[in-house]
């Protein structure tokens, strides 16, 4: 990859980062293309090609997987947790949950209560690689090494 790559690439991934970071507050296009130091048309484009969504779809995910946890794990009402995770309209926010999670958010809090497993079990069920059944290796040689790492390292490895 060469030098200019890396460091586009670094760009979109900082932008990303602040998104994460700042995603209950107004966030437009203009302002995150800015982080990135690109037109924000060039930015749109390309962190659909590099993420496999706009910034305005990831943002919005990252909004409704933030207010799935308040959901599951306070009392707060669903509009509090709207405004809190930055939706501007419960309506807005009502429509996008369902179009993400596929239930209203009130359905979602009856039907998911708080998590109530130690600690070590909820870190191993959120790891990408074991939550999404993606890799999950089946000899024991190739488990023990998928332990060690849940971001790919440990299943190349265990592959050579």
């Amino acid at each position: 990859m060469s030098r200019e790559v890396e460091e586009f690439n670094r760009r979109l991934l900082r932008a990303r980062d602040a998104m994460d970071r700042a995603y209950a507050e107004p966030l437009d296009v203009r302002a995150v293309a800015a982080v990135a130091h690109l037109s924000e048309a060039h930015f749109s484009r390309s962190f659909r090609a590099t993420f496999g969504e706009t910034p305005h779809r990831y943002l919005q995910r990252r909004r409704v997987e933030r207010s799935m946890f308040l959901l599951r794990e306070t009392d707060r009402s669903i509009t509090d947790i709207c405004f809190d995770v930055g939706f501007t309209s419960l309506g807005t926010f009502s429509r996008t949950f369902r179009e993400i999670v596929g239930e209203a958010p009130s359905d979602y809090r009856l039907g998911h209560g708080p998590l109530v497993a130690p600690n070590c079990f909820q870190m191993a069920a959120m790891r990408p690689q074991v939550a999404a059944g993606v890799g999950v290796p089946t000899s024991r040689r190739s488990r023990q090494a998928v332990r060690s790492s849940s971001f790919g390292e440990a299943t190349a490895a265990a592959t050579r």
